[in-house]
């Protein structure tokens, strides 16, 4: 499935590096023109979380109201699903296209030959085995990389092929080599530039994101107590002593996934961490303009 997709969006980085003809400037209007698509899905999720942290209060006090009682809590809970206008499996369709989506690039990057370039599989095994023959290094993981570096040297040896000009890819990105891989790299210091930005980028993301998630949950939470006929607030101190240690775990959660993915950026070709640094400061700057907006709509 994500080779498929890999596929169709190799067709796309394509048309753009036609245009452009550098891989670098091809992966960054590549990664804006993906953010303009999903821009229906993220209003969404945008809206459901909003929607969400406000329901999670009323669900506390469903909870602790029909603690004794799970029938009439589950019941209690559906009928508040149904008030809200929400299902329980929100937010799970654009989770799914995230994940789609993050796979499909890292097999479109880690083979631009096959997905971006359309050269076949049969030319591709047969410039690696000239490789290895040859002496030259060839990795085992990113072997299309090497092609791509070995390009002159691959021309000379297949002058006649009509796909071998295809592995002639424009790399060069202000100065930085898109195709170098930082964990064959150690000693050239221009490999770790674009994967300490992505990384701040990273924790400039996170703590917008939960900056955000802290004053919807306290306008959510405002809300629902003056919802309460009596004025005073139903859930007591060991629940929200609860939902504290919840909302660590999920702050930790949130650092977990940089991090590993800047595990896999130190493995991985430069333009990889190039699209996820480019996703993520479109990512910062969709957060700030879809809030505002949907800030001004409920005002």
């Amino acid at each position: 499935m994500f080779q498929f997709f890999a596929n169709i969006f190799g067709y796309l980085l394509s048309f753009m590096y036609g245009i452009i003809n550098n891989y670098g400037l091809a992966i960054i209007l590549f990664t804006i023109v993906i953010k303009i698509l999903f821009i229906p899905f993220s209003v969404k999720q945008q809206r459901t979380m909003k929607k969400s942290t406000k329901m999670q209060e009323k669900m506390k006090v469903i909870q602790f109201k029909y603690k004794n009682n799970p029938e009439k809590m589950n019941q209690e809970i559906m009928e508040l699903y149904k008030t809200e206008k929400m299902s329980p499996f929100s937010g799970c369709l654009t989770a799914i296209l995230q994940i789609i989506l993050l796979f499909s690039i890292f097999y479109l990057v880690r083979s631009p030959l096959t997905y971006m370039q359309k050269i076949p599989t049969e030319n591709i095994n047969q410039y690696v085995s000239q490789l290895q023959e040859s002496g030259k290094s060839v990795s085992t993981a990113y072997p299309e990389i090497d092609i791509i570096r070995e390009y002159e040297f691959l021309k000379e040896q297949n002058p006649d092929d009509e796909y071998i000009d295809r592995a002639n890819l424009q790399m060069n990105f202000l100065g930085l080599d898109l195709s170098k891989v930082p964990q064959q790299n150690l000693t050239d210091i221009t490999v770790y530039i674009i994967p300490v930005l992505y990384i701040l980028s990273s924790f400039i993301s996170i703590k917008l994101s939960t900056s955000m998630q802290q004053k919807n949950q306290k306008k959510a939470k405002d809300g629902v107590i003056l919802e309460q006929t009596t004025g005073k607030e139903l859930v007591p101190e060991e629940e929200k002593n609860e939902m504290d240690a919840i909302m660590q775990t999920n702050k930790m959660m949130s650092w977990f996934m940089p991090l590993m993915s800047l595990s896999v950026a130190i493995i991985a070709p430069l333009g990889l961490a190039l699209y996820w640094l480019t996703n993520n400061i479109l990512m910062i700057l969709e957060r700030l303009i879809l809030n505002k907006v949907i800030k001004d709509e409920e005002e």
